[in-house]
């Protein structure tokens, strides 16, 4: 059997990986692993609000607002309020405080963010109650 007509024999996805395995292996062919994929802008921005936060229960509080409000997008605007970043700081030029690159930096996003959750609320958490009895933080 050659190793293309192994390859179309193959009916399902685990199949045709033990397929193209053989097939590599008759040709002596060396299949190299897919290198990971790069970190998201999401993932980045999880990452260094963890680190930000440390407090394991303050950063799950702080994720789930991000979540329902920007899906951890720094971009995210809402059309009809105009809210902007992670935070949805309203107007978005209130975030300026924390860093004049507020409008694309997550780090800056975040810190604004948890200053305001601590100003107004006492904390993430404090926020994420209120949100859940609101709909809004």
């Amino acid at each position: 059997m050659t190793a293309a007509s192994l390859l179309r024999s193959a009916a399902t996805p685990k199949k045709a990986l033990a397929g193209a395995a053989l097939a590599a292996a008759t040709c002596g062919t060396l299949i190299a692993a897919a290198p990971a994929q790069a970190a998201t802008p999401a993932s980045s921005a999880q990452a260094t609000a963890k680190k930000m936060i440390g407090d394991s229960a303050e950063y799950r509080c702080f994720a789930k607002i991000v979540d329902h409000e920007s899906d951890w997008n720094v971009n995210a605007t809402n059309s009809s309020s105009g809210a902007y970043g992670l935070v949805q700081a309203l107007p978005g030029s209130k975030m300026a405080s924390a860093g004049s690159d507020w409008k694309t930096n997550a780090a800056t996003q975040i810190e604004w963010g948890l200053d305001y959750m601590k100003d107004r609320y006492g904390g993430a958490c404090d926020a994420w109650s209120f949100w859940q009895a609101n709909g809004w933080y």
